[in-house]
């Protein structure tokens, strides 16, 4: 009987002791935040979700080697969704079920975001998008929020500085994407407010490798004084390279889908001349030390050209502001609790990103405006500020 005593109080501690073990561990996994992201690293859209990715794992890094947020560390769970919508949908689906992640960051196509969209949306867990269409945020969703600029804001800067050029018939080529449907729509929809007419409308796809003949016909389009070019990834670098071999000489513009410079590398000397909005990002060191943003700006560049010995791109910096403004809400409500961040990101104000100064409200979950854009030009292979 003894025996079998001591047995059983052997097993029962041993029970106690593999209990708080297990709670203990559970209690550390419990302490880290954990981030989860869904990013384009491969794929057509890999230009935009390398730097994405490089720059959650850079700035998730430095932040736990200051200490963490809430005296907590920041884990990053990601993964590569290859450009494709469906793989989004089911990564979104674990990162949310079997990760249980804090808040998503990604997508970084609209595509992949769409996709992502309805389980964040059910979940109630914040989702901070890097994508540039318009529906992401707008009719406004709870849950949803982004960082870049929309594609009819990319729109109405374009058209401005055509205004300004006194052009008023131009040609359009879209990708058949998410991002160049919904673009080719905010074109269509803004253009009558500058007096624009489109006398050329023509689509081609994200794996197309030859634009010309969809060029041949918006060059010869009657009246056409320019070309406009909505896409992402390498597309508009092929488009604007079949332009430089077809002879172009109307103007060539392109929306922030291109605000890289990866794009200059692959199209090459072709893009010459090619103008564009683009968030400060791109023209850091050329703005007036007055300006709000420059000194996030510079930070932010030499941290990624310090770390990767390459140049930054706007799409990098879209993740920085997407992570910096989950930082400062969770920093606001004094909880990682998914219904308060929510609230406390919907109430920013006054938040100084790369991309703009951003004050949110609850019709607003992206909160810049026009001034938030610069309009630049390809000019020896760099960026040159418009005025």
């Amino acid at each position: 009987m003894k025996n079998f005593t001591m047995s059983k109080r052997f097993l029962i501690g041993a029970a106690l002791i593999s209990c708080t073990l297990g709670s203990i561990q559970t209690a550390n996994a419990a302490d880290a935040i954990r981030i989860g992201s869904i990013l384009s690293v491969s794929g057509p859209a890999a230009f935009l979700g390398d730097p994405e990715l490089n720059t959650l794992q850079t700035y998730i890094e430095k932040i736990n080697a200051a200490g963490g947020v809430l005296g907590r560390k920041l884990e990053l769970v990601h993964y590569d969704d290859g450009g494709e919508s469906v793989k989004a949908n089911s990564f979104a689906k674990r990162l949310i079920e079997s990760d249980n992640v804090d808040v998503i960051i990604g997508g970084t196509t609209t595509g992949a975001t769409m996709a992502a969209i309805p389980l964040a949306e059910k979940a109630n867990i914040p989702f901070i998008s890097l994508a540039g269409a318009v529906v992401i945020i707008e009719p406004v969703k709870k849950w949803v929020f982004k960082t870049p600029h929309t594609d009819r804001m990319a729109a109405e800067k374009v058209f401005e500085d055509m205004k300004k050029r006194g052009i008023s018939k131009v040609g359009l080529l879209s990708e058949t994407s998410g991002f160049g449907q919904s673009g080719r729509k905010e074109v269509q929809g803004v253009a009558a407010n500058y007096g624009i007419t489109l006398v050329a409308d023509e689509t081609y796809g994200p794996k197309d490798t030859d634009t010309t003949p969809q060029l041949t016909k918006i060059i010869n389009a009657p009246g056409v004084q320019a070309i406009f070019v909505f896409g992402l990834g390498q597309g508009p670098a092929i488009v604007t390279k079949n332009a430089g071999q077809l002879g172009n000489k109307l103007p060539l513009y392109q929306s922030h889908g291109v605000a890289s410079g990866e794009f200059i590398k692959l199209a090459g000397k072709n893009a010459e001349g090619v103008r564009l909005p683009t968030p400060a990002i791109l023209i850091a060191d050329a703005l007036p030390a007055s300006d709000a943003q420059k000194a996030v700006v510079v930070s932010y560049n030499k941290t990624y050209r310090d770390k990767y010995k390459t140049e930054p791109s706007t799409f990098g910096a879209y993740a920085f502001d997407a992570l910096s403004l989950y930082i400062d809400a969770v920093k606001r409500a004094g909880s990682v609790d998914k219904a308060k961040v929510r609230t406390a990101l919907e109430q920013t104000k006054g938040f100084i990103g790369t991309t703009g100064v951003v004050n949110m409200s609850a019709t607003d979950h992206l909160g810049l405006n026009l001034s938030a854009f610069r309009m630049v030009e390809v000019n020896h292979g760099d960026w040159l500020i418009l005025k």
